[in-house]
């Protein structure tokens, strides 16, 4: 195969900001068609990007000749069948995040992927940090010794989107001062205020990278969940404050909201073992492993433009269907995310510690 034919489901703000152009800087990715609620946006945007296909109807995206993967970037309460579909039909699919509404259908998505042997990928950019992955490594090596437990802070500027602001309003841009700014297409002010459409606020939002990237760093699943929300005054949560127990014994603090003070976002991780610790800081690029004895490794800072990879995923599914790389951001990755998601969001209804369904497989 020369080429992968990509499919783009649901070309809206994100799709059109780092999807489309995460395919086109791919030497061997060809984005055969691009999928829109309207037949006039589909055209346009088609147009506007050099895509042969225009389309509003996922039966009419999914039937077209040569396809071998499929981007589901629509809101989560369609992420389920959008993905179900296309999974039916053997294509390598790449799901934003939050994976779905609820832990069940993450699960499914990731079993009938499994049964059609094909990739299911989360759209989790952290996911293919180099100090991430290193971490991760470090880890699963033994550097740290048993893992007791994980420390998680992350704040960025996403507040007044589940307020139901508009992105330039809710992000501080002079639209007028500063058009440039703006993306080629504003995200639907239901996308992240309306529960219905978005599941939640920000524990579906952005909690949803946070837990994915637990399971990524640890290889234990979450056991127990006890979860505190914050809506500021709206009706949305904006600030959370999970704890989690996870099977192998080690505690992890999830603490995460969307109003920072501005230049103040910040993904900051504390990982403690019995013989080592590892602070990982991504939005500042920067990564240091602690040893029993003293020691101390600081890996470079990573540059501005490789902290967060923002078209990995997209690059990395592309790979995945021409057999030339693994996986980076596994499906299970979006499914235990969405098993702490759900275990949070009920402990936070009622107040109480809430057990985890134990995944059999």
């Amino acid at each position: 195969m020369d080429k992968a034919h990509i499919a783009l489901v649901g070309a809206g703000w994100w799709g059109t900001y780092a999807h489309i152009p995460a395919l086109k800087h791919h030497p061997r990715a060809e984005l055969v068609a691009v999928q829109s609620r309207s037949r006039e946006k589909a055209e346009q945007i088609a147009a506007d990007f050099g895509v042969p296909f225009a389309c509003v109807a996922l039966e009419e995206t999914l039937a077209i000749e040569g396809l071998n993967g499929v981007i589901i970037s629509t809101t989560p309460n369609v992420h389920y069948e959008q993905a179900r579909a296309a999974l039916e039909r053997g294509l390598h699919t790449l799901i934003e995040k939050p994976m779905t509404i609820t832990a069940a259908e993450a699960g499914e998505l990731v079993a009938l992927a499994r049964r059609k042997k094909v990739c299911c990928l989360i759209g989790c950019p952290w996911h293919y940090n180099r100090h991430a992955i290193e971490a991760r490594r470090l880890i699963r090596t033994g550097a740290l010794g048993e893992v007791k437990m994980v420390t998680m802070l992350f704040t960025n500027n996403t507040a007044g989107l589940y307020r139901g602001l508009s992105l330039d309003k809710a992000f501080g841009i002079d639209a007028q001062k500063n058009p440039e700014r703006l993306p080629y297409r504003m995200p639907g002010l239901g996308s992240y205020s309306d529960p219905a459409v978005a599941g939640g606020g920000h524990i579906y939002t952005q909690i949803s990278h946070l837990a994915a990237l637990l399971g990524f760093l640890i290889e234990s699943d979450p056991v127990e969940v006890f979860a505190r929300f914050d809506n500021a005054g709206g009706a949305l949560d904006v600030y959370d404050a999970i704890s989690v127990r996870l099977a192998n014994g080690a505690l992890a603090s999830l603490m995460s909201h969307g109003e920072p003070m501005p230049g103040h976002a910040q993904c900051d991780i504390h990982i403690h073992g019995r013989q080592g610790a590892i602070h990982l800081d991504l939005h500042a690029g920067t990564l240091v492993f602690y040893g029993a004895d003293g020691q101390q490794m600081a890996y470079p800072t990573l540059p501005a433009g490789e902290r967060y990879p923002l078209y990995a995923p997209a690059q990395n599914l592309v790979d995945c269907v021409l057999g030339t790389a693994e996986n980076g951001s596994p499906g299970e990755l979006g499914w235990y995310a969405m098993r702490v998601i759900e275990a949070a969001s009920r402990s936070a209804r009622r107040g109480e510690n809430v057990m985890v369904p134990v995944v059999v497989e």
